[in-house]
């Protein structure tokens, strides 16, 4: 599979059509569980790694409150799992993204054309209109935030006011790849639901299935024993040389803080100018990396704490200049240059 089609699966991929679930039994039977008691709480978080089907969970659970309104009926009490059959009229509205009883915040494109790289508080403040108004459909409102760790700051703010006075028959479903970079009062609001990365034969089933290509496909494995449980790194590490590209990025971390500049042209080099797979390919193990030793850091209790700090902001900077590198099609070696200059300083 070339990386212009595989950049073309991952683009034409989204949670909302997505009607099966690998792995997280667990995570859905608490979701159903806490539906059916009749008391669930108004807001969860889902939390975990990129691409384990986060968001996918958040959308199951959507579309089966909202085609079974009623928590204490004998179809929800017998029901075994999430599942809605994609032909059920609600699971054709969600996937339509044209459901009223459902609110989706996610980063959208701006006047010009170009994805935005947060969610606005214009954006979140349509949450107050949506669950204010006379309801369009009865029964639950859902709000998907896909991701709270996307808001900006004021966007936050915006929603924390509706999290703080729910309205009956409200739903927030916040997917987060960091939840302990959420705002501690968002956070305080929602039950926690932490997903594990999938096992790799979780990963070949889903990816599989999401790419329409035999679950026996030997590059397919290979790529699900590098991807670390993600469906989504499985799937952009499919695209020629991004396996490569990756085990290039993660031999040069691995030498931080010294940087190699030769190196770093090469890699530079190695990214291409406008390869939306090879970018993702290269944040992806930044992210990894980055996200390894701020846990290791945490779990020591002699972690240097100034430098755990340093080392989360330039996280955020860094992600934030990968975000602008994608949306306005910059070049790459720049960002290179820019990601490893950041985490040398941060690491020494």
């Amino acid at each position: 599979m070339s990386a212009r089609q595989v950049e073309n699966l991952i683009s034409a991929v989204h949670p909302r059509e997505t009607t099966s679930l690998f792995g997280h039994r667990d995570a859905e039977l608490a979701l159903l569980n806490a539906y059916r008691s009749g008391r669930i709480p108004h807001a969860w978080l889902i939390g975990g790694a990129a691409g384990i089907g986060k968001a996918t969970l958040a959308y199951r659970m959507a579309r089966f409150v909202l085609a079974h309104r009623n928590p204490l009926g004998a179809d929800v009490q017998g029901a075994e799992t999430l599942g809605v059959d994609p032909a059920d009229p609600v699971a054709r509205q969600v996937a339509a993204g044209a459901h009223g009883g459902l609110l989706t915040l996610e980063r959208s494109l701006n006047d010009k054309g170009v994805m935005r790289t947060v969610i606005t508080v214009d954006e979140t403040r349509e949450t107050i209109s949506f669950f204010g108004s006379t309801a369009a459909v009865e029964g639950w409102r859902v709000c998907i935030v896909d991701t709270v760790d996307e808001l900006n700051p004021n966007a936050a703010n915006a929603l924390l006011k509706v999290l703080e006075e729910p309205p009956q028959q409200s739903l927030f479903l916040l997917v987060s790849h960091a939840p302990a970079r959420m705002l501690p009062t968002i956070l305080s609001r929602c039950r926690k639901l932490l997903l594990r990365p999938l096992s790799a034969e979780d990963v070949v089933r889903a990816a599989a299935e999401a790419a329409s290509i035999p679950s026996d496909d030997p590059a397919l494995a290979e790529a699900a024993e590098a991807a670390e449980g993600s469906v989504a790194r499985a799937l952009t590490l499919l695209g020629g040389d991004a396996l490569k590209l990756q085990q290039r990025t993660a031999a040069l971390l691995a030498t931080l803080p010294r940087v190699d500049p030769r190196e770093l042209h090469a890699l530079g080099d190695a990214l291409g100018g406008s390869d939306r797979v090879a970018l993702a390919a290269f944040v992806d193990s930044v992210d990894r990396w980055v996200s390894e030793r701020l846990h290791a850091d945490e779990a020591n209790a002699n972690a240097n704490l100034p430098r755990l700090a340093r080392l989360a902001e330039v996280w955020e900077k860094i992600n934030r200049a990968a975000r602008d590198t994608e949306s306005y099609n910059l070049e790459r070696k720049p960002l290179v240059f820019s990601v490893f200059g950041l985490l040398a300083e941060a690491t020494r």
